[in-house]
């Protein structure tokens, strides 16, 4: 079973919160690669996302995220050339 939330997210550094968060802002980051890297799945990035942020950044990054297919592989075009596990490896933060 999975730990409470509030356990979890006192087990990361600075350094890993502010990758997540980094990787939930990009548009083509998408929420499986954050959950390959991090463990975290989409429901937990949100709850994580209304926690670090001020709420009108949290209402700014929901609207942003909603209807964006290229946070969700299965809803990509296969025409997509761009491939997010690149991006997420040279972006993470430098903490």
């Amino acid at each position: 079973m999975a730990a409470p939330f509030t356990e979890r997210l006192s087990t990361l550094t600075t350094g890993d919160l502010s990758a997540i968060i980094q990787m939930a802002w990009e548009d083509r980051t998408s929420f499986e690669t954050i959950q390959e890297r991090t463990g975290w799945a989409e429901a937990d990035v949100i709850r994580l996302m209304r926690h670090a942020l001020r709420p009108n950044s949290f209402r700014l990054w929901r609207q942003r995220m909603k209807g964006r297919v290229t946070k969700h592989r299965a809803l990509r075009s296969p025409e997509i050339p761009f491939h997010d596990r690149q991006v997420a490896d040279h972006r993470r933060a430098n903490c």
